[in-house]
């Protein structure tokens, strides 16, 4: 089958357009650059350079490739940037989900997996947090998301548009080949940025809080690996590709989690050099536990992730780092 894949240049994009080779199916790429890196794309993969707030370019693209079905993952993500600059994130991200959306009915009503996010959540006292948990974002970003899986539902009624919904946890590692990784130009993630201080682009690693009621104090988070996460998106749209499912939503994730002082234990451990760190007070509205409860995606869609051990994790994102250490750039 041939896959659109929408932000299929971006760092889980990336790894989902290699999974979707793996399993025999054609792609094409439509993603406008400003966050993703042509060099993380296999050199046959075409790409269409182009943006969904260009609605004739979305529309050139469905009629020109014919996709059987779409995943997409366009979208600006930085929860700080979005509660400074609204309007671009409700623009590219709503607006932009619009013309797609609306472009998908207009043509040939294909199957669309959206990459979401457990932001659409915000602070609960779940623990693990289903799928049927309220929702109640607390950031513009986070809301963007919430916006544009309410207009899919709406698209599912309205026009009968099949589609997956899901949402990830603390994406996180690199390909196991250690070619394509994490490369956001905002570097807020974990993980990356004990990879940084490790490689001396940073000076040290803050720990916000250490009296949170968890077994060390630290704040405990579901950390989901990109190639796992990549093969969630493969299972998704080949469910809906045989037609066995038209309006799903899963969370993605391991089900359990890792607080921080682990995994700055286990960089130490896979690095072999203890990284610096700092206590800092806590930030506001970091709750003590997010996991997923993965059941439904375990039991409907068959998702069984294969790195389930931190320090596999942690190396692979050190593997990608370290042989990259200023991401595509040479």
């Amino acid at each position: 089958m041939k896959i659109l894949v929408v932000g299929g240049a971006g760092y889980i994009g990336s790894h989902t357009v290699r999974q979707l080779r793996r399993s025999g199916h054609d792609v094409v790429v439509f993603d406008n650059l400003s966050s993703g890196h042509a060099e993380a794309l296999p050199g046959d993969v075409q790409l269409v350079r182009a943006d969904l707030l260009d609605d004739g370019a979305v529309r050139t693209a469905l009629h020109a490739h014919q996709p059987d079905a779409v995943i997409h993952f366009a979208a600006l993500i930085e929860v700080g940037e979005s509660m400074r600059a609204p309007a671009r994130y409700y623009r590219n991200n709503v607006v932009g989900s619009l013309n797609l959306l609306q472009a998908i009915v207009d043509t040939r009503k294909i199957p669309v997996v959206f990459s979401s996010t457990a932001a659409v959540y915000g602070t609960t006292d779940l623990v693990p947090i289903p799928e049927t948990a309220t929702m109640q974002p607390e950031s513009v970003y986070g809301e963007t998301k919430l916006m544009t899986e309410r207009m899919i539902h709406a698209f599912h009624t309205g026009h009968g548009l099949p589609y997956t919904i899901l949402r990830y946890f603390n994406v996180c590692g690199a390909a196991p080949e250690g070619d394509i990784g994490e490369a956001h130009a905002s570097k807020s993630h974990l993980i990356e940025l004990a990879a940084l201080t490790a490689l001396g682009q940073r000076e040290k690693m803050f720990i916000f809080g250490d009296d949170y009621p968890t077994p060390d104090g630290t704040c405990i988070r579901d950390y989901v690996h990109v190639q796992d996460l990549a093969d969630a998106h493969v299972l998704a749209v080949e469910a809906l590709l045989r037609g066995e499912r038209a309006d799903g939503t899963f969370n993605v994730g391991l089900g359990h989690g890792f607080s921080v002082k682990e995994v700055l234990d286990t960089v130490d451990e896979v690095v072999g050099t203890p990284l610096n760190r700092e206590l800092a007070p806590r930030r506001a509205g970091d709750p003590p536990r997010l996991v997923a409860d993965a059941t439904r995606i375990r039991e409907e869609l068959g998702f069984k992730p294969n790195f389930t051990d931190l320090r596999d994790i942690v190396q692979s994102a050190w593997n990608w780092h370290r042989t990259h250490p200023h991401d595509f750039k040479r």
